[in-house]
């Protein structure tokens, strides 16, 4: 079992929507997570033109993509994607944190963003997706009352917007938020 560090001082950047504009900060964060992030985040092995062809289309395709920000650097992101082909207005999650910074409470600042968010555009139901391996990724989704199940290879959670969330904290949100100030 994997121990958490004590920390007396948190990080001080921004949780804020990224912009157009910043499409070259968040792909520089992908390209920048180690090999065990970045087979966490992309559930396998992705190299660098894939990572970089991933964040260009994230933009493109209309993403939301709510970032971690310290100075002009994205450090950490969530993103949510539509599933159009759902019967119910269904979001895809996704979280990165570069390693520096994991289990600092980044991850769950952007979760609670993301869902108000995402309950902001109407989405009744969120999916996050990772390999069975993921324990902090597994973590976080229970964390906002998540239901797990393993298909295919992979360990699947479902989030229920129609329902309160009862470990997480009431939403929406502010738009931009300091980090824990």
């Amino acid at each position: 079992m994997q121990t958490m560090p004590s920390f007396t001082t948190f990080p001080p950047g921004t949780i804020r929507q990224l912009r157009p504009s910043d499409l070259p900060r968040f792909r520089d964060h992908l390209l920048r997570l180690d090999s065990e992030s970045r087979r966490d985040r992309f559930n396998g092995v992705a190299d660098d033109n894939c990572v970089a062809s991933y964040a260009e289309r994230c933009f493109a395709q209309g993403t939301t993509v709510i970032a971690y920000v310290e100075g002009d650097k994205v450090l950490g992101a969530a993103e949510l994607h539509e599933r159009p082909e759902l019967p119910e207005p269904t979001g895809e999650i996704a979280f990165s944190v570069e390693r520096e910074l994991q289990h600092m409470g980044i991850g769950r600042r952007l979760f609670e963003r993301l869902i108000g968010n995402a309950r902001g555009l109407g989405y009744t139901r969120l999916r996050v997706t990772t390999h069975p391996h993921n324990e902090a990724m597994k973590a976080l989704a229970r964390r906002f009352d998540a239901a797990l199940s393993f298909e295919d290879g992979e360990t699947v959670g479902v989030i229920d917007l129609d329902t309160p969330v009862t470990r997480g904290r009431s939403f929406p949100v502010a738009p931009a938020e300091r980090m824990f100030t």
